[in-house]
């Protein structure tokens, strides 16, 4: 017999987590399934440590800094503590106790297993069925993906799930792949000692982002020391007990480690989406302002395509669970969706870049300034290395898109957002007042780049 509830989130990620919380704390009977850990990938895998391992990596590269600029310095970079903070300060060893725990203190149920839709309001797991009487929110998020490369299957290579929970850096490593994941992780372990090689098949590393972006993070890496191959498409790979090979277009790489980073699929089959009218082998749950994907189905996060960040899922989850108990509110906007590569420099992004722009026949002007030639990268000399690069909607007089490449990209990037978000005149931003001597007073140069008065 079906358990009567109000709601069944499946999966509990960040934004199914906190939707669950924020139903269960309105007085609704809430089970939450989840068949991994409470939290999702981000606490465990993926932001968090992934940025400890970012954090640590720079505290090496600027003690090398010191000579010339404040004295001397003996680095010796140790992956130890690195790899004890992860274990015992993010992940208590890959342990959600405290995540579970936070969950049922708001009132909710948690249920460990894979739920499967199995009819109209109606989750099954593990032979437990619920019917919610309200409905069924999804956010089963997405798993590391590897290519049909000749080869790989069945070789031990690494996704950034491996990668975190390493306990030393490897002596070298071929990274597939030059996303965010990639260039990240590449970056780290090469900090640590690695010798890296990052092998891409697009012609760009971080192809998603303006290309100026890619210039400047293949320079950098060139400089520190990692290979960055670029055009290029693997072959084959083999595995002999000790080392990877790696075969693409005629070169061979050879190393300890092989990292797959080329990206992630939706876990969408097996969850009986047949029963709710959608279809599971399409690349996204589509989904309107309120996060409604049917008639009782919410779906929110990586599902819904419209971006792998936890903050979206966490914005989208705040307003599912406000549908979901009958309140009003804005629908959901990506016009401004912010994004962050970790890398140092940081590549703060938000809303579309020029080349997105142009594809939608919008016409822009852009403005661009180098921050090295800002007066705080002239303070901060060593590494800076950076810009700032606005796109400016010359119909609507407004910016739909920004780049804050840098030292403290990601921070930079905050007033941007705000002013793509809300659609601020440019002529507002011309008029500010920006704090010297400051690395976002850039913002105001590139403004001004922009011309058109």
């Amino acid at each position: 017999m079906a358990e009567e509830v109000d709601v069944v989130v499946v999966g509990l990620g960040p934004g199914g987590e906190d939707a669950a919380g924020r139903l269960a704390e309105a007085g609704l009977s809430v089970v939450g399934v989840e068949s991994r850990l409470v939290g999702g990938e981000c606490p465990y895998y993926a932001c968090i440590p992934t940025k400890m391992m970012v954090r640590a990596a720079g505290l090496v590269a600027e003690g090398e800094r010191i000579p010339g600029m404040a004295g001397e310095a003996d680095v010796r970079p140790d992956w130890a503590p690195v790899a004890a903070r992860i274990r015992d300060e993010a992940t208590d060893s890959w342990d959600d106790t405290v995540a579970a725990d936070r969950l049922t203190a708001k009132g909710a149920e948690l249920v460990r297993g894979r739920g499967r839709i199995t009819g109209p309001r109606e989750v099954t797991v593990d032979g437990r069925t619920f019917r919610a009487r309200r409905g069924i929110l999804l956010n089963t998020g997405t798993t590391p993906t590897a290519p049909p490369i000749e080869g790989l299957d069945g070789t031990p290579y690494w996704t950034n799930r491996e990668a975190v929970q390493a306990t030393e850096a490897p002596a070298s490593m071929i990274v597939l792949g030059g996303g965010v994941v990639g260039v990240e992780l590449a970056q780290a372990f090469s900090r640590f000692g690695t010798r890296v090689t990052v092998v891409q098949t697009d012609d760009r590393l971080l192809p998603r982002e303006e290309p100026e972006s890619s210039e400047l993070v293949r320079r950098v890496f060139e400089r520190e020391g990692i290979g960055v191959r670029t055009g290029l498409r693997t072959d084959r790979v083999a595995h002999d007990g000790n080392e990877f090979t790696l075969h693409a277009g005629g070169d061979t790489i050879v190393a300890d480690r092989l990292l797959v980073a080329t990206g992630r699929r939706p876990n969408l089959r097996g969850l009986g989406l047949e029963h709710a009218g959608l279809d599971e082998d399409a690349r996204a749950i589509p989904v309107d302002g309120n996060m409604r994907a049917a008639d009782g189905v919410w779906a929110i996060g990586d599902i819904t395509g419209k971006g792998q960040f936890t903050h979206v899922s966490m914005y989208q989850g705040a307003i599912a669970a406000r549908d979901i108990l009958g309140e009003d509110g804005a629908p959901a906007a990506y016009r401004a969706v912010p994004r962050v590569t970790f890398t140092e420099p940081e590549i703060g992004a938000v809303g579309l870049t020029e080349e997105q722009a142009r594809d939608q026949n919008l016409p822009v002007r852009t403005g661009m300034v180098s921050l090295a030639d800002s007066s705080r990268g002239f303070i901060h000399k060593s590494g800076n290395d950076g810009f700032i690069k606005l796109v400016q909607s010359t119909e609507w007089g407004v910016l739909v898109g920004a780049t804050a490449a840098g030292p403290s990209g990601g921070e930079i990037l905050g007033a941007l957002a705000v002013a793509v978000h809300a659609e601020v005149p440019v002529t507002a931003l011309r008029e500010m007042i920006y704090a010297y001597p400051t690395f976002h007073r850039a913002i105001e140069s590139a403004v001004a780049d922009l011309g058109g008065g």
